[in-house]
């Protein structure tokens, strides 16, 4: 039959796509990251301080390691969970620091900490379950709940406050639908943090209510005010409430090697294990023994990034806080200033929100991410894990756009 006979036997019916596909948008982050490449690819100049990737490489004992297992010839298929030296290396990470009781049987290694997210999203949230959420927020926490049938409950954290998470609030906003708390602290994209004190107040009241705490930490030791917190310090009195999510990306400068981890309940680790093995198997083999050496080696290269993005923090706060229509306080935490721009809405140039202002300052070779894709739109979020050099170069171009914008 020739292709024309075939598209008029079927005539005009075409197949649909899924119910959870078609409410499926692509993440904003990832969406500035490419558009911000196709112009860089059609001549222009683009300083790029959308994504939240350290300009820093990878540290070299790591990537020696991932080199010596190709030669090796770890190159084949491990456990769906990751390597158990591995397994056993982030579990022990946990326990030394804040006496967690997890052990390798109780971690799966995960494709990135954003596959663990959705793993133990897919696993715990059935059709009509609520989960309840700081906001603003990182954009793929609505989109991975709402392809689960869930629904994301928002409770807005207080700029004044520098967007500190506070447990009564969230406590507050359960129902008898709620099915998990999600918090991320340090928070991509506000900065804000929770204080110990506030994440065993949230777990306490979790734990009385019957609802899972899951933790996002990636940006675990990017804290710039405050002590560091973590809720591994409480799963040894909550152990059948208490999941945390970690990553390689942002700490050891890995983020191109898709790898992080998940620990929690034995119940809820099997699922995640089991659903892992159908979606992706184990994470790549050979960059799981980089990881190993990572957790062994790296925290000199660790420490010295660090320092390297405390020194950018005040220096981007502080120009973005000089520029017209703009308000911007210090993070406390994770490498992202978020300023406040609605002063320019509304001014000449037709700038009526955070996807009009990003657009133009897109056009004046700045990338930045209009806030409304993590839920505020007074908002855009700009990463300072780039060099000084591009930093000032960035806000310059800021500076100029914005000048004309605020008339």
């Amino acid at each position: 039959m020739s292709p024309s006979s075939v598209m008029e036997s079927r005539g005009s019916v075409l197949p649909k796509l899924s119910r959870r596909a078609g409410g499926l948008a692509e993440s904003a982050t990832m969406e500035i990251n490419r558009r911000a490449g196709e112009l860089r690819a059609a001549g222009h100049e683009i300083i790029d301080l959308s994504a939240g990737e350290p300009d820093f490489p990878t540290p070299p004992t790591v990537v020696e390691a991932a080199r010596r297992a190709l030669s090796d010839g770890h190159t084949r298929y491990t456990a769906a969970a990751g390597l158990p030296d591995l397994r056993d290396a982030v579990a022990a990470r946990y326990a030394g620091a804040w006496g967690a009781p997890w052990t390798g049987r109780e971690t799966v290694v995960t494709v990135g900490a954003k596959a663990a997210l959705f793993e133990v999203i897919q696993v715990l949230v059935d059709e009509g379950d609520e989960v309840v959420m700081p906001s603003p927020a990182w954009v793929s926490f609505e989109e991975q709940i709402r392809f689960a049938g869930g629904t994301p409950v928002t409770v807005p954290t207080d700029p004044k406050e520098r967007f500190a998470l506070r447990a009564q609030p969230l406590l507050d906003a359960i129902t008898e639908r709620t099915r998990m708390v999600l918090v991320n602290s340090p928070c991509n994209p506000t900065g804000g943090v929770a204080t110990q004190a506030e994440l065993e107040a949230l777990v306490r009241g979790c734990v009385e209510r019957g609802v899972y705490v899951l933790s996002d930490e990636t940006y675990e030791l990017f804290v710039w005010h405050g002590e560091k917190a973590s809720v591994a310090a409480c799963a040894a009195g909550a152990p059948d409430n208490v999941i945390l999510i970690g990553s390689f990306s942002k700490t050891y400068a890995m983020t191109g090697w898709r790898l992080g981890w998940l620990l929690g309940p034995p119940e809820v680790v099997s699922k995640v294990i089991a659903l892992q093995s159908h979606a992706t198997s184990n994470p790549t083999t050979f960059a799981m023994y980089g990881a190993l050496e990572a957790l062994r080696s790296a925290q000199d290269d660790v420490d010295a990034m660090i320092r390297a993005f405390a020194e950018r923090r005040s220096l981007v706060a502080e120009a973005l806080d000089a520029l017209p229509g703009v308000h911007c306080a210090p993070a406390d935490g994770a490498f992202y200033a978020f300023p406040d721009v609605s002063e320019v809405y509304g001014h000449a140039g037709g700038i009526d929100g955070s996807i009009a202002i990003c657009a133009r300052l897109l056009e004046a070779g700045v990338a930045l991410v209009p806030g409304i894709a993590f839920g505020d739109d007074r908002f855009v979020r700009l990463s300072f894990a780039a060099s000084q050099e591009n930093l000032r170069r960035g806000i310059e171009r800021m500076a100029e756009t914005l000048d004309t914008l605020h008339g």
